[in-house]
C-alpha cells in the first residue's frame, strides 16, 4: 500500500498518542513495522507522548551490605587456613616470607595436579614463569596464602580501589 494523505495523518495521530510502530502498522494494515519507522523518520516526527500502557521505571533493589563470597561460610569454617584468611577466629597458617616460593615447590603447567596450588607467578611469556605448587586448601585451587588474595571480601576490594584513586 502507498502512503496517502489519510494514512499519513493516521500515522501522525497514532505516533503522537504513543502507539508503537508495530501497533500503528497493525492499525493501518498493509504496512510493516519497519515501513512505519521509516515513514516516521522521513516525516521528522518526534516528541512522542508517553504511552499510558508503558510501566513506570522500577526502583532498583538496594544492594546487600554483607560482602558476597565465592566460598560458603561452612566451607571456610571447616578449613582453618581459609577461615583465618577471612578472620573467622582460626589458627593462622605460616605465610610465605615476602611470597618467596621454594624452588622444590614450584610447578610448571604440565606438573599441576589437584594437589598443587595453581597460582601463576610471573609473566607466562618468560622462561622463569611457574605456578606456586603449594598444598591447596579445602577443595580450592590455591594454597592458603593465595586464597587470601583470590577470595577477598567485597568491602576490602572496594576500600583498596578507592584508595588508588
Amino acid at each position: 500500500m502507498s502512503w496517502n494523505d489519510e494514512r499519513v495523518e493516521t500515522l501522525k495521530k497514532l505516533w503522537a498518542e504513543g502507539f508503537s510502530a508495530s501497533q500503528i502498522a497493525a492499525e493501518l494494515g498493509g504496512v510493516t513495522r519497519n515501513a512505519v519507522i521509516g515513514k516516521v523518520h522521513r516525516l521528522g516526527l518526534s516528541g512522542r507522548a508517553k504511552s499510558p500502557s508503558s510501566p513506570a521505571p522500577r526502583p532498583r533493589k538496594p544492594r546487600s551490605a554483607t560482602p558476597m563470597l565465592r566460598v560458603s561460610r561452612s566451607a571456610i569454617r571447616g578449613n582453618t587456613a581459609l577461615a583465618h584468611a577471612f578472620d573467622l577466629d582460626a589458627e593462622p597458617e605460616p605465610e610465605h616470607a615476602d611470597n618467596v616460593i621454594p624452588i622444590g615447590q614450584r610447578r610448571s603447567l604440565l606438573e599441576l595436579t589437584e594437589e598443587t596450588c595453581r597460582w601463576p607467578i610471573g609473566d607466562p611469556g618468560n622462561p622463569d614463569f611457574y605456578f606456586c605448587g603449594g598444598p591447596p586448601i579445602g577443595g580450592l585451587p590455591y594454597c592458603a596464602y593465595h586464597s587470601r588474595i583470590a577470595y577477598q571480601p567485597v568491602n576490602l576490594r572496594r576500600d583498596r580501589r578507592t584508595a588508588r584513586g
